[in-house]
């Protein structure tokens, strides 16, 4: 077997049976063993922070996380899960650090979202919503959220989710339907909610106002009719033939709820205009002519058509002027009331009959092909029309100043923080918040209308016994039809899932939260909502730190969806690969903020990376050395005969810790990853183990040495475990249960202690870290020279007097990894010139480290023996031209006063070592390839 060090991934020095393994397999199967974790952690009680299970008492500092309760709309996808992998990677390491760590989860009703599903479900059935009726239709709707609703639970459970089930909680729960009833309620009282018609955001596919975040801006090719008006002859009253004003619209269907006409005030072509009137066609609707600064004299005619019911810069300008506000357009978005032949036709079809019409008249000026933007409704992707409606609205600005605030004086921060200036610029043009929606599912809004126009709103679940003004019996009010917006629900949900507005224990502790984590997409929808009623509501931001994800996408960049093909099913790769390898691989790479791409090769590199860690594990276990009986309790290792090897394991492990500490500190979790990716694999096993193989089975060693080896590899190995176990938890778990205890142990590593911050060995770790380099510039330079992996070379070394004590100890390992014998150290660098002399040879500097490596017999290896030479040459000529270039960097930093003046005076004392070990390197290059 070749000595490589790639050997752990399949290293195998026990069977099955080995007591030394206790149960680990020999190939790590997730579906065998993640099912049974999950059902011993919830045997175990430990998810929640007052469970049997649970090693925190009720002093415990708190650290709550909020579950994103995602849509009841059928099953969960990857953004789902590489959030619900973030949020408990949070809540395992707090559990681990001993607080009280909350993680509730929950589910969203999503109005509008489930409607949309269920009503193409319907229709598929030869039903309709309106066949129906609200009753029956609410009745299959919640068949319909009973099925999803198990899909989604198990689809969390299956991911490894450590939530508090027996908190877990639904929008449309009893508690929220009385969190929802009590803050409209409160905000009534306050004057913060208010009623009134508005020119709403109207979605003709899905029968509903939206808001102004569920209309996405769409560049769109349309045109751009010029339309003459007839002025009225003021003398007479009918309209002149010959005098008109010339329009332009893109939307020639709405000249039917004209009200005006207006030009800018400055205008000098229709200066003379002002105060006339026009006929609009069709409806011989008299209309005047109005100067108004809204008027963009560059668009079209500089004459534009004032339609106030159906655009929302039209009505502004109707509400300056007092004009007229007719509304053309039904809740299909076909003409209705105008009392013309166009009425019952759908709004596209009127646009193309009017033109037509207007053409056969002679009244058509015009048209043209006109870039443009269009409103569409996220949901259905229709075209969304402003239409007139009564509605309620939540009073934003008074709120809105609240949360800035928080933001503004720090107590709340959002990661990445550069979200800061868009969080601000939205918060500070905010508009009312329209909170009604034309739907059936949902919460209904609490407000009964009396026939004299009172308005009574009740937070109680049977309403009011009587109109608050007239005290008309309830019998004779009628409740308002519509439902509230989802994100009001939403909104609540930091305190609503607490047992607010009552006074619970649960909201005593856990409120305000610790971490919303969710996607950028809905800071403003979600996030900004929450803030806002958190602060009024209930008192407090609903939580300290808001980390924002990015989307998921495929791994040509481009957005997963249904159409393209392109969505992979997360529970097709948890069976596939298993869920570690699932959380690992959406976590492993991200940033905050940014979106990510996810395909084969980061689940294969997860994959790879929990086996890889597996058979680690099973070596360990299985070079138990003889002197320690199976089962035998953990002990500490005897420091006084740990050697370089071991110390330098052990400070690698702690360096890894410091890493993975920071990474979470500061919220990026791709980095959490990376360092844990290098410290397990790059480190322990590519390096650690197969430095410990050879003190392990060295039969000169002491039984003490080898068991002070072997309790090095245990305590690396139990520290990589709990460190990994937030990111990668059955893996973990099931490893960690094999490995010797301490007393203190509990039987999960779930509720085990978080690895402490350990003293590191920065001398060991540079002495080892230099000859592990100097054994891979060995392997590179025989690869390149084409030298078989398995040939045994002489190799002589060159290097600093301090490094000698640590090359004596690991030279064994050295020699054996580097595949050298003999392997000769030279006192100094005269020597190793002797000794180097005329043969033909590789040549490796690394760092302060010569190396030369004597070519194979031709007999060995005749390509490398006669080519050695002209490809040693060329590759030194590589690494001179980029130590070179590392050189010229560091000389360029120490340069800078900006870096030597306000650096710390250790950065930049290692700056100026770095500086000296790279000059000296590259005398040494220099002088290997000049001669």
């Amino acid at each position: 077997m070749d000595d490589s060090a790639n050997d752990t991934t399949t290293t195998d020095t026990s069977t099955d049976a080995d007591p030394g393994e206790r149960g680990l397999g020999r190939a790590y199967r997730p579906s065998e063993v993640e099912g049974p974790i999950y059902e011993r952690w919830m045997a175990a009680d430990v998810f929640p922070p007052d469970g049997a299970g649970s090693r925190t008492g009720p002093d415990a500092e708190p650290f709550t996380i909020i579950q994103p309760p995602p849509n009841i709309t059928g099953s969960l996808h990857l953004g789902h899960g590489q959030r619900a992998a973030v949020e408990d990677l949070m809540i395992r390491h707090a559990r681990m650090t001993g607080k009280a760590a909350l993680f509730l989860p929950g589910l969203d009703h999503a109005s509008i979202g489930a409607q949309f599903v269920l009503d193409r479900i319907i229709a598929g059935e030869g039903e309709s919503r309106q066949s129906l009726g609200r009753e029956r239709y609410l009745v299959r709707m919640g068949q319909f959220v009973a099925e999803t609703r198990a899909i989604m639970l198990g689809q969390q459970r299956r991911l490894g989710a450590s939530v508090d089930w027996g908190r877990l909680r639904f929008t449309m729960d009893d508690g929220s339907a009385k969190a929802v009833r009590v803050a409209f309620k409160t905000l009534v009282e306050r004057d913060l909610a208010y009623r009134t018609e508005a020119l709403v955001n109207w979605c003709p596919g899905c029968r509903t106002s939206v808001s102004d975040l569920e209309v996405i801006s769409t560049p769109a090719t349309g045109t751009l009719w010029s339309i003459r008006y007839h002025l009225i002859d003021e003398a007479t009253g009918p309209p002149e033939p010959a005098r008109t004003i010339t329009v332009a619209t893109t939307r020639p269907e709405t000249i039917l709820g004209d009200t005006a006409v207006a030009v800018h005030p400055d205008d000098s072509r229709y200066r003379d205009l002002v105060g006339r009137r026009v006929r609009i066609p069709f409806v011989d609707r008299d209309v005047p002519i109005i100067a108004d600064e809204v008027v963009d004299r560059a668009f079209g005619t500089g004459a534009v058509k004032i339609t106030p019911a159906h655009d929302h810069d039209d009505h502004a300008t109707g509400l300056r002027h007092g004009l007229p506000m007719p509304s053309i357009l039904d809740d299909s978005a076909a003409l209705a009331g105008t009392g013309t032949d166009y009425d019952g036709l759908d709004r596209f079809e009127a646009r193309t009959r009017i033109v037509a019409d207007l053409a056969a008249t002679g009244d058509l000026a015009g048209e043209r092909t006109h870039e443009m933007v269009v409103g569409r409704c996220e949901r259905s992707d229709d075209i969304v029309e402003p239409r007139l409606k009564t509605q309620w609205f939540i009073r934003t600005a008074p709120l809105a100043a609240k949360a800035l605030a928080a933001t503004r004086e720090g107590r709340t921060r959002i990661v990445p923080d550069h979200f800061e200036k868009t969080w601000e610029h939205w918060l500070t043009t905010i508009r009312d918040w329209n909170l009604s929606r034309q739907l059936w599912w949902g919460h209904r809004i609490p407000a009964w209308y009396c026939p004299d126009g009172h308005v009574s709103v009740s937070a109680e679940i049977d309403g009011p016994a009587a109109c608050d003004v007239c005290a008309r019996p309830v019998s004779e009010l009628n409740q308002d039809p519509d439902i509230f917006d989802t994100w009001f629900s939403s909104g609540l949900w930091p305190f609503s899932t607490l047992g607010w507005p009552d006074d619970t224990p649960d909201l005593r502790r856990f409120y305000p939260t610790s971490v919303m984590e969710t996607g950028y997409d809905i800071i403003f929808f979600w996030v900004a909502r929450m803030m806002m009623l958190g602060i009024e509501l209930a008192g407090a931001e609903p939580f300290h730190t808001v980390t924002l994800s990015g989307l998921i996408r495929d791994p040509l960049g481009k957005k997963m969806s249904k159409t393209k093909g392109n969505v992979v099913d997360p529970l097709a790769v948890m069976e596939e690969a298993g869920a570690d390898a699932l959380r690992f691989a959406l976590i492993h790479g991200a940033s905050a903020g940014q979106d990510q791409r996810f395909g084969p090769q980061k689940l294969e590199l997860a994959r790879n990376f929990a086996n890889k860690l597996w058979n680690a594990a099973r070596f360990v276990l299985g070079a138990r050395p003889a002197e320690i009986a199976p089962g035998a309790p953990r002990v500490d290792p005897d420091e006084d005969l740990l050697g370089p090897v071991e110390r330098w394991i052990r400070s690698r492990a702690a360096a890894t810790t410091d890493d993975v500490d920071r990474g979470i500190a500061e919220y990026q979790f791709g980095e959490v990853t990376r360092a844990l990716y290098d410290g397990i694999w790059s480190e322990f096993c590519d390096w650690g183990i197969e430095l410990a193989k050879v003190g392990l089975t060295d039969p000169e060693a002491s039984p003490e040495r080898r068991a002070a080896t072997w309790w090095t590899l245990v305590d690396a190995l139990d520290r990589y475990l709990r460190l990994l176990h937030p990111v990668m938890p059955f893996v973990s778990e099931a490893i960690w249960a094999a490995l010797p205890r301490r007393a203190s142990d509990p039987e999960l590593l779930i509720v085990a202690p978080w690895p402490a911050a350990a003293e590191r060995d920065v001398t060991v770790e540079a002495g080892v870290g230099a000859l592990l380099e100097l054994v891979r510039g060995i392997r590179n330079a025989r690869a390149e020279a084409g030298i078989a992996p398995g040939l045994w070379l002489a190799v002589d070394v060159a290097l600093p007097a301090r490094l000698g004590p640590v090359f004596d100890d690991l030279a064994p390992a050295v020699g054996r990894l580097a595949r050298a014998r003999p392997l000769v150290r030279h006192a100094d660098r005269a020597a190793f010139a002797t000794a180097r002399g005329a043969r033909p040879g590789l040549a490796v500097i690394v760092g302060e480290v010569e190396a030369d490596v004597s070519l194979p017999e031709a007999s060995e290896n005749s390509e490398a023996a006669a080519s050695g030479g002209l490809v040693d040459r060329s590759r030194l000529e590589k690494e001179l031209a980029e130590t070179e270039g590392h050189l010229a960097a560091a000389q360029a930093r120490l340069a800078n006063e900006a870096f030597t003046a306000k650096a710390p005076p250790a950065v930049v004392a290692g700056a100026r070592a770095s500086e000296a070990e790279l000059r000296e390197q590259v005398a040494r290059l220099r002088a290997r390839v000049g001669g």
